[in-house]
């Protein structure tokens, strides 16, 4: 495991999760969420943004975290290990929900105060769990000659020992 990918939906563990691992592996962390938002949520273009993907993406070892469905070409081509959190979308959402009242984020954003609107709800509860998740299927689906690790319980998720195995 040199090229780990973390993916799920919002509020399934993925900081958590790319933290402990890189400390356990010893891998240096690329957090896609601290690279392509800006200030005040703005976004990255997407041309900037996928030439900025492919340049991550050289070094040697890594876990990165992150969705970005627009980037999975790039991303699972060169990765030797998906993790996928596959978590119910109600269990996504009340860690949301808990992350913001107790401001207990795990990674911090480039001046983007942490909110949930409804278009972030919708994504949560509707499109993820619809037409994200079954984007991502495919995609590991595709490329079923890497490790492929897909957790679905907390008790799962907090064995990272079993996750390295």
């Amino acid at each position: 495991m040199k090229k780990i990918l973390v993916i799920g939906s919002s509020g399934a563990g993925k900081s958590t999760l790319y933290k402990n691992l890189s400390k356990k592996l010893n891998l240096p962390l690329i957090v896609l969420d601290q690279l392509y938002w800006n200030k005040d949520w703005e976004r990255t273009s997407r041309e900037i943004w996928r030439e900025k993907v492919k340049e991550l993406v050289k070094g040697g070892s890594w876990v990165m975290d992150g969705n970005y469905q627009n980037t999975f070409d790039i991303r699972f081509s060169v990765c030797d290990t998906i993790v996928l959190l596959d978590f119910n979308r109600f269990v996504c959402f009340w860690r949301i929900w808990k992350r913001r009242v107790l401001k207990n984020r795990v990674d911090e954003l480039n001046s983007c105060e942490e909110k949930i609107d409804f278009q972030f709800m919708k994504w949560v509860l509707w499109d993820y769990p619809g037409r994200g998740r079954k984007k991502v299927m495919r995609f590991i689906k595709k490329h079923n000659n890497k490790k492929i690790i897909i957790i679905k319980s907390d008790r799962q998720l907090n064995n990272i020992d079993g996750i390295i195995a």
